[in-house]
């Protein structure tokens, strides 16, 4: 599983990227995490509003800092398909 954050680095950002790392450290996920600063490149994914996380190229969540709760509910339904 690749997961994306997008977003500029502010303070939303990055605590959008520990809630996903703490959640796939949580589930023993070994999932291939990284941070996408560019602006063009996450426009490339469609992503205008940040904080955005992106799991295997779709924009699964977008604007708004994720509760540890809503991070486990995304992973877990990308997870099992």
């Amino acid at each position: 599983m690749k997961i994306l954050i997008a977003g500029p680095g502010c303070a939303r950002c990055r605590t959008t990227e520990k809630i996903v790392k703490d959640v796939c450290s949580e589930l023993k996920l070994n999932a291939d995490i990284s941070h996408i600063y560019d602006f063009k490149e996450y426009l490339q994914y469609g992503v205008r509003i940040t904080p955005a996380i992106i799991i295997d190229e779709k924009v699964v969540l977008s604007g708004k800092v994720p509760s540890p709760d809503e991070v486990k509910e995304i992973i877990l339904k990308f997870h099992n398909q």
